[in-house]
């Protein structure tokens, strides 16, 4: 999930021109600034790279991981060495 502190944003869009898989665009809202602040696209595929709160230079956005996306095991690219494989 990304929560942008829309007040806070200058409207500069490089969360949106860095976005590795294209899930942010302008909101329709313009805030106390004069500008359109980044949202989440409706159909999106946010990866919770944390790019965009990286790079935001106002600090107006935060990325917060989901709970399901913690649960979930990766498999395992190579098989251990030694023990039994399963």
């Amino acid at each position: 999930m990304i929560v942008v502190n829309e007040d806070w944003c200058k409207g500069c869009n490089l969360c949106i021109e860095r976005c590795p898989v294209n899930a942010l665009e302008e909101s329709d809202t313009i805030n106390r600034r004069g500008v359109r602040p980044p949202r989440l696209k409706e159909v999106n595929e946010c990866n919770c790279c944390r790019l965009c709160e990286l790079v935001c230079p106002d600090f107006a956005i935060t990325v917060i991981p989901e709970e399901k996306k913690k649960d979930v095991k990766k498999p395992l690219l190579r098989s251990p060495v030694g023990g039994i494989n399963r």
